[in-house]
């Protein structure tokens, strides 16, 4: 996969702007790929309406900011949040341009109901993904699949994070996996446990010596996995072992997998008798949330699969965790 410079190629008045927008984005941190889909699109849009100059009016923003019939409401908000930090940009740049407001997207939902695996179910999905046979399109695939699927629930890592990493990222020395550029643009330090280490110490032995710049888990042709592949293996291998997928938005999903450690590691934790109030911030660390209140939403997702913590959690933590809400 190509690691290009996202660019804007546009063709209205204020396309030479989004793309020096992009590059201060870039320079700040940001991947910028996200920003310049929705510039880009911001551009067309602009460019059909006929605008003659570099000024941002109030009347076309809002137009094209308006929520769409079938977009969510988080959609609609990131389109509001990057066309207002590049108006923002506008008038820093001495440009005419109206700044949208906050306010005028649709409320973003934020209901917490993943799919969590039970055990059983796991151990299905394990024992299927261990059977694959290798295809012409994917001849490593039996190689490949069991480690990656079994480092997504055992770490809780995004499918993005393990299909990324490189062999020099993965040390199996001192067992540690090194997650570079996560989410919220993190790096963070994931230990496994020591059965996923002599697992992946083994893997490694069967792949032999690869360069250190070498995707640990590469695709056929050596390079990084799409995501969409995975997505799709991991539907054959619901299927395979009798797990119901409830249609698109409902999963499982590969990310439940990340879901479903948190949950069965906060209740493995309580069953241990650890201060689950103490842990937050360590399950916080280790899956790479940008503060904890991303991790509390668990302590009650558990505590509602597992009844037996409810009377614990709400001791420790009383009416500091929102709950989620019926639907």
């Amino acid at each position: 996969m190509r690691n290009e410079t996202p660019t804007i190629g546009g063709r209205s008045p204020l396309a030479p702007l989004m793309e020096t927008f992009l590059q201060e984005m870039l320079a700040c941190g940001y991947r910028g790929t996200y920003h310049a889909g929705i510039l880009r699109r911001f551009d067309a849009f602009l460019y059909q309406q006929g605008l003659q100059q570099p000024e941002l009016p109030n009347s076309l923003s809002w137009q094209w900011l308006a929520k769409q019939p079938h977009e969510s409401a988080n959609t609609q908000l990131s389109r509001i949040s990057v066309v207002r930090q590049f108006a923002m940009f506008l008038c820093r740049m001495g440009h005419s341009a109206d700044v949208p407001d906050r306010a005028m997207g649709a409320k973003a939902t934020s209901e917490f109901a993943p799919r969590i695996l039970t055990h059983d179910e796991l151990r299905r999905l394990l024992e299927a993904v261990d059977s694959l046979k290798p295809v012409a399109h994917t001849p490593m695939r039996h190689i490949v699949m069991p480690e990656l699927f079994r480092l997504l629930y055992g770490c809780g890592l995004r499918l993005n994070e393990a299909v990324g990493l490189r062999v020099k990222d993965v040390d199996l020395v001192q067992g540690v996996l090194r997650i570079n550029d996560g989410k919220f643009h993190k790096d963070r330090l994931v230990p496994p446990a020591l059965p996923l280490v002599e697992r992946l110490q083994r893997y490694a032995e069967k792949r032999g010596h690869r360069p250190d710049d070498a995707y640990f888990f590469p695709s056929s042709r050596g390079g990084r996995w799409s995501l969409s592949p995975v997505y799709w293996m991991f539907r054959e291998l619901l299927m395979r072992c009798g797990i119901p997928h409830g249609g698109r938005g409902e999963g499982p999903r590969v990310h439940d997998l990340r879901h479903t450690f948190a949950v069965h590691t906060l209740l493995r934790w309580y069953r241990e008798g650890a201060d689950l109030q103490a842990r937050l911030p360590v399950l916080a660390a280790y899956l790479g949330h940008s503060s904890i209140e991303g991790t509390q939403g668990y302590l009650h997702l558990t505590a509602e699969l597992f009844s037996e913590i409810v009377v614990r959690s709400e001791l420790a933590f009383g009416d500091a965790i929102p709950r989620r809400r019926s639907s």
